[in-house]
């Protein structure tokens, strides 16, 4: 019987196309990131550290290369809102327009981000991560770590996988592929954001918080996920998308499914109410780390929100769209009042990454995609926009806490930052321009990035819900102007703040911040632009 089965006349088993020229970027950043563990396993420890640098650094500039030449060479899909790109890699994977975008944006952030890792001179020569993970703090062992100045040049390689899951995780075309994803990037975050050198007890801490809140979260995801191929009978978003229009199966069961993957997606983004890990984890991890989630896992969580939910579920959008103004109204107003009362600047800056997920949701949730020829700026790419402002300008927030320190290293008491500007008018100025950003003063980039979303919500119909973020928008605006007020117009305590002299690396990343964020305040156009041309989501 075997003998006839294997002499049978069976189809051939047909080879999986895989398009390698529009998965470059991920392909890049993926196997520096396989490199960067074999370099850890052999290369000599003395010059590890900078070895591993360079090879981070190379990788992302020409990942970012490569991202240009895949943007410029994707095809164009005709349709009531022209689409770019094509689904590829036997459909798990949707290489549009949006997506390459992001992807840019995430290389930039992850660029900057391994400039603030590779910082060396702040502690003496060494990095901000701890000599060796594995030594209890306070112990002989760490004493013995500091002492023979041993590093942690691991902090790249797993940070290139965080940066190449964050990636897949903008650009997944079936929920498989997202969840997978969602466990790349998050993975390598946990364990970065318990290496610190200095409050190792409040990193580890961090740490467990995060892992333990994350799992929970994938969780939930993963139920959704499971729910939603129960309702639809497939993985794949635009079949998931047929089943909701047709409406194939039951109610109760869709709807638990998007209940359940909106939480897993709101945690990644630091929605109200799953904000909680928010301020300890921003707070506790090394500033580096918080720089590279603050930008980077905002991204990617709400380019995955926006494709679940825009090609998913879009058939059923009166269904969840009350969900997601509800979450938007509370997160906003959370972010803003508990700002207030924050002494604390990394927490100040949590909170304001809050209040920003709400501002971004507003632009979510108008769903606007505009029509052909129509120059409205779309909800995808008014969330493209804010993303890329948002993301530089918390990363040069997060390069100038760095520098702020005192004997016990960086000092992030709001009152140790008093007369910030008369010792150091620069630094202070720098900083001051991302407050500005944050508040979404004019003439920043921060201000074009809520007209966006506040434009899309209007186009599509919420105009309501505009007053209200514009309301929660200047409330917020006095918490930034305090820290301002503090650091120009306010007697320092004793000898007042102490500002490290940084390598070149941590001031290219504030110049580049600051130049980016006037920048599209003042010229917007080319951003916008772009953003706006990569038009919708390819299903």
């Amino acid at each position: 019987m075997i003998t006839s089965l294997l002499s049978a006349d069976l189809p051939p088993i047909a080879a999986p196309e895989i398009q390698y020229s529009l998965l470059g970027p991920l392909f890049i950043i993926a196997g520096a990131a396989v490199l960067g563990v074999v370099v850890e396993a052999f290369w000599p420890r003395g010059s590890r550290f900078v070895v591993q640098t360079g090879l981070a650094v190379v990788a992302i500039v020409a990942a970012i290369v490569d991202t240009v030449v895949v943007y410029n060479d994707l095809d164009r899909i005709e349709a009531a809102l022209q689409a770019r790109g094509q689904v590829a890699a036997e459909g798990a994977l949707s290489i549009d327009g949006p997506g390459v975008f992001a992807w840019g944006s995430l290389l930039v952030f992850g660029l900057l981000s391994m400039m603030l890792f590779a910082e060396r001179r702040l502690e003496g020569g060494m990095s901000a991560f701890t000599g060796r993970a594995a030594d209890a703090p306070g112990s002989a062992a760490e004493a013995e770590a500091v002492k023979l100045r041993v590093e942690h040049s691991e902090i790249f390689p797993l940070a290139l996988f965080a940066l190449v899951g964050m990636m897949l995780f903008a650009t997944a075309n079936d929920l498989l592929t997202m969840f997978v994803a969602l466990e790349v990037l998050s993975l390598p975050l946990y364990l970065l954001c318990g290496l610190a050198r200095r409050r190792r007890l409040l990193s580890q801490e961090a740490a467990l918080k995060y892992f333990l809140l994350g799992a929970f979260s994938s969780v939930f995801f993963l139920y959704g996920i499971a729910l939603a191929y129960g309702y639809s009978g497939s993985f794949d978003l635009a079949a998931i998308d047929r089943a909701v229009t047709n409406r194939t199966g039951g109610e109760n069961m869709l709807l638990a499914a998007i209940a359940l993957i909106a939480v897993g997606l709101l945690f990644k983004i630091g929605a109200a109410p799953f904000h909680t890990w928010t301020p300890d984890v921003y707070q506790g991890a090394p500033t580096p780390v918080t720089a590279f989630m603050a930008a980077g896992t905002k991204a990617a969580a709400f380019l995955a929100l926006l494709r679940v939910f825009f090609v998913a579920f879009g058939g059923s959008s009166w269904d969840w769209r009350p969900m997601i103004v509800a979450i938007a109204i509370i997160t906003m107003f959370l972010g803003a009042v508990v700002s207030i009362s924050q002494t604390d600047v990394k927490r100040m800056l949590a909170y304001s990454s809050i209040a920003h997920a709400g501002f971004l949701l507003v632009g979510f949730v108008g769903v606007y995609a505009g029509v052909a020829g129509s120059d409205r700026i779309t909800s995808v790419s008014s969330v493209l926009f804010y993303l890329a402002v948002y993301g530089l300008s918390s990363i040069g927030a997060f390069a100038v806490v760095t520098l702020v320190r005192d004997s016990g290293g960086e000092t992030t008491h709001l009152s140790k930052w008093a007369g910030l500007g008369r010792t150091s008018p620069w630094l202070a100025g720098s900083f001051a321009v991302f407050m500005l950003s944050f508040a979404g003063i004019p003439l920043t980039g921060g201000f074009i990035g809520k007209w966006g979303v506040f434009s899309a919500a209007y186009s599509g119909g919420f105009w309501w819900l505009v007053v209200i973020g514009v309301l929660i928008s200047a409330l917020a605006a006095y918490f930034y102007v305090r820290v301002i007020v503090l650091m120009f117009f306010t007697d320092p305590v004793g000898d007042g703040p102490t500002v490290a002299v940084p390598s070149a690396l941590t001031t290219v990343v504030i110049v580049v911040a600051v130049l980016g964020t006037v920048g599209l305040g003042i010229i917007p156009g080319p951003v916008l632009d772009l953003a706006q041309h990569a038009g919708a989501f390819v299903r």
